[in-house]
């Protein structure tokens, strides 16, 4: 089992590092076909975040790994919301903009319901699935979430250029190439060995994809918004959690479930109530105090949920 961990980390540090490079090439490409900055905001950039979760969703898909899919996109917001943002709110309180407060957090809470109710087959009875015509009502979705960020950034006048690197034509081809290999070959070295790494502990897909999986893939996330935090960028680091957890449950899942429907497990209700309640309480907190701020203690309440969460989740697992 010590070569399939191994492989395991080899798998996201190619994952991450794919995302890089392929993020580089992609938007030094769109710079060069006068794309604006805008629009590779808005896609290239985007994407390079959500980039590890899709392509690890799309081979679990493939293969069947429902469990893992379910786990990994669930598993990862819960990450995103409680871990990082936690994280991100301890090294300084969270002060961000009206837009964030009133319309993006509760844009994801609406997201986390849309979602639930799909998956759970409100309104049929049977198999509870989330079918290919789900994963479209999910992308339509996506795709308003899409136009009123363009709106929004539109009339932010304040909103900073996206930093792209410049490039010869031969390296931006090299950074798409070694993108590319870096995704699909993390991608599938982690759907792979997190499946035989499961067997071998004799855990679930579910609470690997939970843990490891979720865990690994966050890794831009969490590096995107402790920088963030360290550099007092405020937004950046609650916009990236917030955009990130919409981008998982409208994209990368809808994706999933359209190269194949995804059986769900009602056992995954639980997770999604924590993340649903964890959503709340960051709309709440951002009402208290009269600034629209995650302060220090809320932060770390965002923490103690999550260790708390993971010991009886790991427990029930063992139980």
């Amino acid at each position: 089992m010590v070569l399939q961990v191994i492989l395991l980390v080899v798998g996201f540090a190619l994952l991450v590092k794919g995302a890089d490079w392929f993020v580089d090439g992609a938007s030094a490409l769109g710079r060069k076909l006068k794309i604006s900055d805008l629009a590779i905001g808005l896609t290239i950039v985007a994407f390079g975040t959500s980039a590890p979760e899709l392509v690890v969703n799309s081979f679990a898909s493939f293969q069947g790994h429902n469990d893992m899919i379910l786990g990994n996109v669930i598993g990862s917001n819960l990450i995103n919301l409680l871990v990082i943002l936690g994280i991100s709110g301890t090294i300084t309180p969270m002060v961000v903009q009206s837009s964030t407060a009133w319309k993006e957090i509760p844009m994801s809470f609406i997201a986390i319901v849309i979602f639930f109710l799909l998956a759970n087959n409100f309104m049929l009875s049977g198999e509870k699935v989330l079918s290919q015509l789900d994963g479209l009502i999910l992308l339509i979705f996506f795709g308003l979430f899409l136009w009123y960020v363009y709106r929004q950034l539109k009339t932010d006048t304040t909103q900073l250029p996206v930093e792209v690197k410049e490039l010869p034509n031969f390296k931006i081809g090299l950074s798409l190439i070694l993108g590319l290999i870096g995704l699909v070959g993390g991608g599938n070295l982690v759907v792979n060995n997190a499946s035989a790494i499961a067997s071998s502990l004799g855990a679930s897909e579910k609470i690997i994809g939970l843990t490891i999986v979720a865990l690994g893939t966050s890794l831009p996330e969490l590096a995107t918004s402790v920088i963030a935090a360290l550099k007092k960028n405020n937004d950046i680091a609650v916009g990236n959690i917030i955009g990130s957890n919409i981008f998982n449950l409208l994209l990368i899942l809808p994706v999933s479930a359209l190269i194949k429907p995804i059986a769900y497990s009602t056992s995954f209700n639980i997770d999604v109530y924590l993340l649903a309640g964890g959503t709340l309480f960051l709309l709440l907190s951002m009402f208290t105090g009269g600034v629209k701020k995650l302060d220090r203690w809320e932060a770390t309440l965002l923490l103690i949920c999550y260790i708390i969460y993971s010991g009886l989740t790991i427990w029930q697992e063992v139980m």
